[in-house]
């Protein structure tokens, strides 16, 4: 008699890769169901609209500030933080490359105005808020800056000067 020996393998990793390769050819694909049967197809994506969408509107682009805004917005931000020398040359380029509106120029005059007072400069102080009422002979200041202790009586005083010249228009 003969004796056929089968051999198992000698080690559990062998036994474990041994039954991975039988069971590899048993899975389904993932397209076909395990029973054999026809896989059903995914509905199709939506078809494209024949029709052409309307075309988005576009967005207004927005206006490309000139060098006098630049300069104006740069000014207003170093006097709000504390920057008076910046300010100042800010501003007064801003006045000197024509800043186009009236009130900014108003503004920009008022803000001069401002630093020349606290510099203790009281002719500039009065010929800026001369100029801002130029600009806007309607221009007034805050409640709060016309309350400030060194501003406050000269922009009153100019004011009181503008008044008459005002109505003889």
């Amino acid at each position: 008699m003969t004796v056929i020996r089968t051999s198992l393998p000698s080690r559990p990793w062998r036994l474990a890769l041994a039954a991975a390769v039988a069971c590899a050819g048993c899975a389904a694909p993932a397209d076909k169901p395990a029973d054999g049967s026809a896989a059903q197809a995914a509905p199709p994506p939506a078809a494209a609209s024949t029709e052409a969408a309307p075309p988005r509107a576009e967005p207004a682009p927005l206006p490309v500030k000139g060098l006098a805004e630049q300069e104006f917005d740069l000014g207003v931000k170093s006097y709000e933080d504390g920057d008076y020398k910046a300010a100042a040359r800010h501003l007064q380029a801003a006045v000197n490359f024509g800043l186009p509106a009236a009130a900014d120029r108003a503004t920009a005059h008022k803000y001069l105005a401002f630093v020349s007072c606290t510099s203790r400069e009281p002719r500039v102080c009065r010929d800026e808020f001369r100029k801002a009422l130029a600009e806007d002979a309607a221009f007034d200041l805050t409640a709060a800056e016309a309350g400030h202790p060194i501003w406050g009586p000269v922009f009153r005083a100019v004011k009181a000067e503008a008044a008459p010249k005002a109505k003889g228009k």
